[in-house]
């Protein structure tokens, strides 16, 4: 027979405090996890809508200066890969995969202005009249930006 001094293991009051434990830190890590998460999305979006703008404000000025003319790019043109932007319009973070994020809706045809939204499956709003391109979601107010 064997004698209790020689086991060893964890009693019933050590695994619950453990587990309490452990429970706390979870309660305290998983809100802080969903906070960094949307400061992610939100930086996110920002950086893409401060490109979009740059290579819409570096075409306008472009455009000033070969042909004497300042023109905004046309949806055509902000869309097609190597005229305004060398690589594919960035992906709205807050707008789902099923609703096109990296689209673009053409807001004067839409009849809508900066900081509005279209019902209209569109990561972007951009208005070729006056240059202006804002998010196509109002998650947080980011169409506002």
């Amino acid at each position: 027979m064997h004698s209790l001094e020689n086991q060893k293991g964890f009693t019933l009051i050590e695994l619950v405090i453990i587990i309490v434990i452990l429970g706390i830190l979870a309660a305290v890590a998983i809100p802080k996890y969903q906070d960094i998460s949307s400061e992610a999305r939100e930086a996110s979006c920002r950086a893409s809508l401060g490109g979009l703008r740059s290579a819409i404000t570096i075409f306008y000025a472009n455009e000033a200066v070969t042909t004497g003319t300042a023109n905004w790019p046309s949806h055509a043109e902000l869309s097609a890969i190597g005229t305004v932007m060398e690589q594919s319009i960035p992906k709205n973070p807050y707008q789902s995969e099923a609703n096109y994020p990296d689209s673009i809706l053409d807001a004067d045809v839409a009849g809508i202005t900066k900081g509005q939204t279209s019902g209209v499956n569109c990561g972007w709003a951009y208005s070729f009249t006056t240059g202006e391109i804002w998010t196509n979601t109002s998650v947080t107010s980011e169409n506002n930006w």
